[in-house]
């Protein structure tokens, strides 16, 4: 379980949410911090792969041979 304490402005704009869709206030919280945490985890993802490709451990693959690979070009 974790207890934050928020701004006032927010915990407005919470309510107001929840209001508005029927939902309880939790659920958005929840859906907000799964959401920040995705979008955390997916950068952290792409800065290990980029160092990797700039370090010259991991090949690229340009689009257009991609495209032609299975056959989507123009």
């Amino acid at each position: 379980m974790l207890a934050i304490h928020l701004p006032e402005e927010i915990e407005r704009r919470l309510t107001a949410l929840a209001e508005a869709t029927g939902r309880r206030r939790t659920f958005h919280a929840r859906e907000a911090i799964m959401g920040y945490l995705d979008d955390l985890e997916d950068i952290a993802l792409a800065e290990r792969v980029l160092e990797e490709i700039r370090a010259g451990r991991v090949k690229t693959t340009p689009l257009a041979e991609v495209m032609r690979e299975h056959g989507l070009e123009h």
